[in-house]
């Protein structure tokens, strides 16, 4: 049998598959933005250049790049999005994770420069697991209320507030507020065992567009490219939206870029909106850290560390199956290089994309031109996505719910784990669910080294 080798470069395919990419990936990104708490429209405008970054940094064809569900998770509970909004504005909002962002790039650049990749390979698999199943629950409590409630997170907070939960969700609030996760499992609980508060319209919309999203495929013709289901759901919920008047919350009105902005190469403008560095520099973002430069400078390092572990499993999957060679300083460079880019453009971190990475790869995409391609699509596209406006946010609820929603009930290798490896995996996922990814990631690697304790215990009286 013949090992497998990587794909010869073929333009035409690349065009191709990044056309594709650039189609079925739409809805995704207006969904992640909306996970990340700031407007949905924001993650149309900024997702093309930090992937065009990365086009130019990775050395992997088939590896596509961008905000996950898990990295916009991430970035708002490391910087408690919800009070900060609240108290300060979505404008300024923006500018603090887009700091962030900047962070998170210089310290994956600089993981890469001492040779972390080797040591991420010594993750434990316990706490991976644990770590994605608790992230996974994240992403779930995240989108629950804009796909059940009619005026979303809103509405749900409210009622909340008025049930017997209110005093629990005060308490951690006073008492530990970087427990964020703890009141967002609150309020998911609150939201799937109060059906009677549900949205009339928008939470049978949310049901029927997730199981289309999940099933949707097995009945559309396999001609069809990987992503069509995203695309007729969200399309067909649009119309509903536009004809019928859809009460609960849209997308909203997407600005218009000024058309002065851009970057000018040579000949050719690119149509970007440039972050003002001045901005950047003085958003709070070690403040929200209390402070201590030290405890930002952790949380982007652990923010990097496991962006680049979604990487790493994404690179190995492709050098077995397709024979691509990978080198992990150069992909945490590329990490660090796209979290730049997505810095200076108001984007939260981006990371490598599994399911948008096998999308690419089954299209037919033989080099990096193939997500350039991707990102210039959604760069000069962008003045024409206002026919997104009127899309539910209850459907791109349901796009998220969709990718997370099967892990989550039934997450097989965490319920195949015995002994200390389910005590470590469990503990990783409930901790990452009920306090923070940074904090539960932590909880993780404590619990493993306590187990080891004690296994060397057992081992030297047996």
């Amino acid at each position: 049998m013949s090992k497998p080798s990587p794909p010869k470069f073929n333009i035409v395919r690349d065009v191709i598959a990044g056309t594709i990419m650039a189609a079925t990936s739409v809805p995704q990104l207006v969904a992640y933005a909306q996970a990340v708490g700031y407007a949905s429209w924001r993650g149309l405008a900024t997702a093309g250049p930090s992937l065009l970054g990365w086009g130019f940094t990775t050395g992997s064809p088939f590896m596509s790049c961008g905000v996950t569900s898990i990295t916009a998770l991430m970035a708002k509970a490391d910087l408690d999005g919800e009070s900060y909004v609240a108290d300060h504005g979505e404008e300024a909002y923006v500018k603090l994770v887009a700091a962030y962002s900047l962070w998170v790039g210089l310290c994956s650049a600089l993981l890469g420069v001492v040779g972390f990749g080797k040591l991420a390979g010594m993750v434990p698999g316990n706490v991976r697991q644990g770590f994605k199943w608790g992230c996974s629950v994240g992403v779930v409590a995240s989108c629950m209320p804009n796909g059940l409630f009619t005026k979303g997170s809103s509405e749900l907070k409210a009622l909340v507030m008025q049930s017997g939960a209110a005093s629990f969700v005060a308490y951690m609030k006073s008492n530990f507020p970087a427990a964020t996760g703890a009141v967002s499992v609150t309020n998911l609980l609150y939201a799937i065992t109060h059906p009677g508060d549900w949205g009339m319209i928008a939470a049978p919309l949310f049901i029927i567009c997730t199981a289309f999203v999940m099933k949707g495929s097995n009945y559309l013709p396999k001609s069809f490219p990987p992503g069509t289901e995203v695309i007729i759901a969200t399309a067909l919920a649009t119309i509903m939206s536009m004809k019928f008047d859809y009460p609960g919350n849209v997308v909203g009105e997407i600005p218009q870029l000024d058309p002065d902005a851009g970057i000018n190469l040579g000949p050719f403008k690119i149509p970007v909106s440039i972050m003002n560095p001045a901005d950047l520099f003085a958003a709070p973002v070690v403040e929200r850290f209390g402070g201590s430069y030290v405890s930002l400078i952790i949380s982007a390092t652990l923010f990097a560390a496991v962006n680049f572990l979604s990487i790493m499993g994404i690179a190995s999957t492709f050098e077995v199956e397709n024979g691509v060679k990978w080198s992990a300083p150069r992909e945490l460079i590329a990490q660090g290089f796209s979290c730049g880019v997505a810095g200076f453009t108001g984007s939260a971190p981006v990371s490598g994309s599994m399911s948008r990475s096998l999308v690419s790869r089954m299209a037919g995409t033989t080099s990096q031109v193939s997500c350039m391609i991707t990102a210039l699509i959604w760069i000069y596209m962008m003045p024409y996505m206002s026919v997104m406006s009127p899309t539910p946010q209850a459907a791109l609820a349901a796009v998220i719910m969709s990718a997370v929603v099967k892990s989550v009930v039934k997450p097989t290798a965490l319920m195949a784990m015995k002994g200390t490896d389910s005590i470590v995996g469990w503990g990783t996922g409930v901790g990452t669910a009920v306090t923070s990814p940074s904090i539960g990631f932590g909880i993780g690697l404590l619990l493993v080294a306590v187990t080891s304790v004690f296994k060397t215990k057992k081992e030297k009286t047996a």
